[in-house]
């Protein structure tokens, strides 16, 4: 049978709620300005709930959460976010899939504390509990098998210094995915891994040092042996669609755009995907974005961009 599944992204769900001084030092102060004078102007929690809203109103399965749902991860975020989920978005746990961004991770407080997992819990459980073998590993990556799909969520999320937005899986992670892309059970389904972080490579050393996956190379090992697939980001707030192509066949990296963002290029403006996947791999893509005057989504096409190798890649 066919299944649905809505891709959102990057929430940066602002709140309301004042923020004391105290927790406003280090990198929070940077971010604090960025929302102040920009991102609070671009980023609107009324885009979020019309996208939930035609969501709900469609026929879809599963939805799929790739990170940044929140600004400086702070629990008032956090709360924010989980009523957008209950209220907002009215999906149970167990048809919304979610993975941390950055800025879910913003301080070191926020990974120590393991945040993220404490207020997402529900949403990052594992139907196969240990069958990584990875030890010392916290919720990621899970796997959640879902009729047809096995979906397979990663996080890129560590906290880093001021005005550096980079991410990492880390060894054990990288291993673990190996594991699990192994698996029987996920072998006869069809993958489909979540991250924040893309893996592809940005244009220039410092782009990449400053925004990009740190271990992408490694990450493309791990899929070199996959044979059909999605990998599914966010990170970027645009519309993209890529192919892998791996030793054994050819996956679609595709990201998904900020469901909160206004914005006048139409690789941008906030809306979502939606992907039809049965037992033979990816069946269709179908983009929307929002039109703010209407409050009415279009479809759109995401921008193909080049074919990149994984075995090339993984090479570096």
């Amino acid at each position: 049978p066919l299944m649905k599944i809505a891709h959102i992204s990057d929430l940066h769900l602002l709140s309301s709620e004042r923020i004391p001084p105290q927790r406003l030092l280090g990198k929070r102060f940077s971010g604090w300005v960025n929302i102040r004078f920009r991102r609070g102007a671009i980023h609107k929690r009324q885009i979020a709930q019309t996208v939930a809203r035609a969501l709900r109103a469609r026929e879809i399965d599963h939805v799929v959460i790739t990170g940044d749902v929140t600004n400086l991860s702070l629990e008032s975020e956090f709360e924010l976010v989980r009523s957008y989920l209950e209220d907002d978005l009215g999906m149970p746990p167990d048809q919304v899939s979610m993975v941390p961004g950055n800025h879910d991770v913003y301080t070191r407080g926020a990974h120590r504390d393991r945040r993220f997992q404490c207020y997402f819990g529900e949403y990052v459980t594992s139907d196969l509990p240990g069958a990584a073998g990875v030890p010392g590993l916290d919720r990621f990556p899970y796997v959640r098998l879902r009729g047809e799909v096995a979906i397979i969520g990663l996080s890129t999320a560590v906290p880093r210094a001021p005005m550096v937005a980079s991410g990492q899986l880390g060894k054990a992670q990288c291993m673990a995915l190996h594991a699990l892309l192994a698996h029987r059970e996920g072998e006869k389904r069809v993958p489909e891994i979540l991250q924040h972080h893309p893996w592809h490579p940005y244009p220039t050393r410092r782009k990449q040092l400053m925004q990009g996956l740190e271990d992408a190379a490694q990450e493309a090992e791990a899929l070199r042996e996959m044979e059909r697939g999605l990998v599914l980001h966010g990170h970027l707030h645009r519309r993209v669609h890529r192919q892998l192509v791996t030793a054994r066949g050819i996956l679609d990296v595709v990201g998904a755009t900020s469901a909160s963002l206004l914005d006048e290029d139409e690789t941008r403006m906030g809306g979502f995907n939606v992907y039809e996947v049965d037992a033979s791999g990816l069946r269709g893509i179908t983009s929307e974005r929002l039109d703010p005057a209407t409050e009415r989504f279009l479809p759109v096409d995401a921008p193909r961009e080049p074919v990149a190798a994984a075995v090339a890649f993984a090479a570096g």
